[in-house]
């Protein structure tokens, strides 16, 4: 089975992606041909994804679904009217909000994702920019990270150090493994005044394999056996040094970066 998912909003479209991603993923004998409009601000926007969502309606003789965080009412009408499964991300909650607040909904668009604190906003820029300042080793000033990820080259640090910058404002750093680290099974010198701050990522050798061979084909370290001896070789280092670890083969940034929160005890809210 094939569906088409339009997730649209009068704002970046973050919201709408995002819940309706995780819902869909409940389904997974279905695939989503999946579509983001964001900012749909006025009539004129939303007549026109309307017009889209109905043509594709017509196109694949089923109807679309629309996974909608518009907070204009007359917009979600004018957009209702293509057709398409209308799923209101906000209708379950603004009316018990409304009763228990005693007050309306303001309805006024571009709310979503508004840029309320500036201290904030900063504490993520400036995050971000210690990130990659900090990105496999380039810099060694640890003082200031929150955490420091560690783990073989390609194992998934860097997305995770960026996301948990530019969305939580953390400051992580992180260190690549080498060979000589791992051929002498130590922790490096740089690393142990931090020891309390690392954390570890690893990964199934064949998808290591696969990453690497992307990034340098036929290289000898793509082969499937340095990711293996590798791999091996930092697993006991992190057991011999009490890191805590994660394998992320199968586990999202977002699911990387709650894990490694958790650990730590950070309570960070996103944006």
């Amino acid at each position: 089975m094939r569906r088409t998912v339009f997730f649209i909003s009068d704002s970046t479209g973050i919201t709408a992606e995002t819940i309706g991603n995780s819902i869909l993923a409940q389904f997974e004998g279905v695939q989503f041909d999946k579509h983001r409009l964001p900012f749909i601000d006025d009539a004129h926007k939303a007549e026109a994804a309307a017009l889209r969502i109905k043509t594709r309606y017509a196109q694949t003789g089923e109807r679309p679904i629309v996974v909608n965080t518009m907070a204009s009412r007359d917009l979600c009408d004018i957009v209702a009217t293509s057709g398409g499964l209308m799923l209101d991300v906000f209708a379950p909650f603004i009316g018990p909000l409304e009763d228990e607040l005693g007050a309306k909904r303001s309805g006024a668009v571009n709310r979503s994702h508004g840029l309320v604190d500036f201290d904030k906003y900063e504490a993520r820029i400036n995050a971000t920019n210690y990130a990659l300042s900090h990105d496999d080793g380039i810099d060694v000033d640890y003082a200031q990270a929150d955490l420091i990820l560690v783990g073989v080259s390609r194992s998934g640090k860097t997305p995770t150090c960026l996301y948990m910058a530019l969305h939580y404002g953390v400051s992580a750093a992180n260190y690549p493994l080498t060979d000589d680290d791992l051929d002498k099974l130590e922790l490096p010198a740089r690393l142990r005044p931090y020891r309390d701050r690392l954390f570890g990522l690893t990964i199934d050798p064949q998808r290591l394999a696969q990453i690497r061979e992307q990034r340098r084909a036929g290289s000898r370290y793509a082969t499937l056996q340095q990711c293996r001896w590798e791999l091996e070789q930092a697993d006991k280092l992190m057991r011999r040094e009490g890191i805590p670890n994660l394998n992320t083969t199968h586990v999202s940034i977002e699911e990387i970066a709650s894990k490694i929160f958790d650990r730590f005890g950070i309570e960070r809210t996103m944006f």
